[in-house]
């Protein structure tokens, strides 16, 4: 499951709502936290948090599959970001 934190969202209620799924046998549960730029993988009895030049992996999911964390941040991605909060 991937969870994506607005604004609005609480981090202690979406990583609650990740341990929930994790412990209903969900393999792996990741959160995306735009703001701070981390992302954090659960698995069972284990977290990894990721930023910068971490590569993400999911091995057991997707085998040969990697991202370079920096890369979820693109620019298109921060002038929306940047315009939406101008909004608000």
């Amino acid at each position: 499951m991937v969870e994506v934190k607005s604004k609005t969202d609480s981090l202690d209620k979406l990583c609650q709502k990740i341990q929930e799924f994790i412990s209903l046998r969900t393999k792996i549960g990741i959160l995306i936290d735009p703001r701070t730029r981390i992302i954090e993988v659960y698995r069972p009895g284990e977290k990894v948090t990721l930023q910068n030049s971490d590569v993400l992996t999911l091995p057991d999911l997707l085998p040969g599959w990697e991202l370079v964390v920096d890369d979820v941040w693109s620019p298109v991605f921060e002038q929306f970001t940047t315009k939406h909060e101008k909004l608000n």
